[in-house]
């Protein structure tokens, strides 16, 4: 890779890293579908100018019924799922499960379009899973909880409080893990369905797609009371920038270094959404996000064959 290209792919990691930021800034001022609903009409009026000046307009059109697939699948019902998640948990841990979705990627190319999975590769996606069950279990209070007396009725009070806490960082959790998964179904679908067709069409088409899925649900679910100016505009950088630029980014370093190396883009969104997490929002990072944030990572390179070790 050129001194450029990586630059650009840790560009690329911010913006995407930011975009949990901006979710979690905004979820509970729009709710997570008008939330959506935004930023992707952002990103479709961001892309579809260059779209059309590309030239690609009429294979987007000739293409629609998949992209518009892998519009609602890649786009729509994750990103809801993702500010859904910002109303329990927060940024940094929501970026961290992100990276799981090579994983995913991978299971699923197995399971329908037959890709073979070494023994490298298979321990791969146990080892990150094994992150995964980590990071969750520690996150949802699963844990086994200590005896409390029955004259402790403050404590117990305390307990329930802390069970429907922990419930919803549980769905938080699975919301996350969702997305992901729907992440992994749109890869393999785009390669599937739409090999061969323009990156940018893809990027586009898909962005269009999402915002007609969900102008519906937006306008009935659209918030009683006006958002803020400032959610207004942290809104306007998730689309613009963080969706619809980004995207170009993306397809720019596709073809510049290959898709295999642009997925290491998402080794590198956990640490700035950890990052812009912690600067802006406070949030802090525990060891066991650490860790199981490490391990997810290492399981990723294995399970993706971005890293193949050899036994001599």
């Amino acid at each position: 890779m050129k001194k450029l290209d990586t630059l650009e792919l840790i560009t690329l990691a911010a913006l995407w890293g930011a975009s949990f930021l901006f979710m979690k800034m905004g979820a509970a001022d729009f709710g997570p579908v008008a939330l959506t609903a935004l930023r992707v009409g952002l990103a479709s009026l961001t892309l579809l100018p260059i779209l059309l000046w590309r030239g690609h307009g009429a294979v987007m059109l000739q293409h629609w019924r998949a992209i518009a697939v892998v519009g609602i699948v890649n786009s729509a019902i994750p990103f809801v799922a993702y500010t859904y998640a910002a109303l329990s948990i927060n940024a940094g841990l929501s970026s961290v499960f992100n990276a799981t979705t090579p994983l995913w990627g991978a299971l699923i190319a197995w399971a329908w379009l037959g890709d073979y999975l070494t023994r490298w590769r298979v321990l791969g996606l146990a080892i990150g899973f094994a992150g995964v069950a980590w990071l969750v279990w520690d996150k949802t209070g699963f844990q086994a909880q200590p005896l409390i007396s029955s004259a402790a009725s403050a404590a117990n009070a305390a307990s329930a409080a802390n069970d429907v806490d922990a419930g919803q960082t549980a769905i938080a959790v699975l919301a996350c893990l969702g997305a992901t998964l729907c992440y992994g179904i749109g890869a393999n679908c785009t390669k599937r369905y739409l090999a061969g067709v323009p990156p940018l069409a893809v990027a586009a088409g898909s962005q269009i797609g999402a915002s007609i899925a969900l102008a519906l649900p937006a306008w009935w679910l659209w918030p009683a009371v006006t958002p803020p100016a400032s959610s207004w505009a942290g809104i306007g950088v998730l689309g613009i920038v963080c969706t619809g630029l980004a995207y170009l980014m993306y397809f720019r370093l596709i073809a510049h270094i290959g898709p295999a190396r642009a997925t290491a883009v998402t080794f590198v969104i956990p640490i700035f959404g950890v990052l812009w997490g912690g600067l802006f929002l406070g949030e802090t990072v525990s060891a066991v996000m650490l860790g199981a944030c490490g391990v997810i990572v290492v399981g990723t390179t294995l399970a993706t064959g971005l890293v193949a070790p050899r036994l001599r």
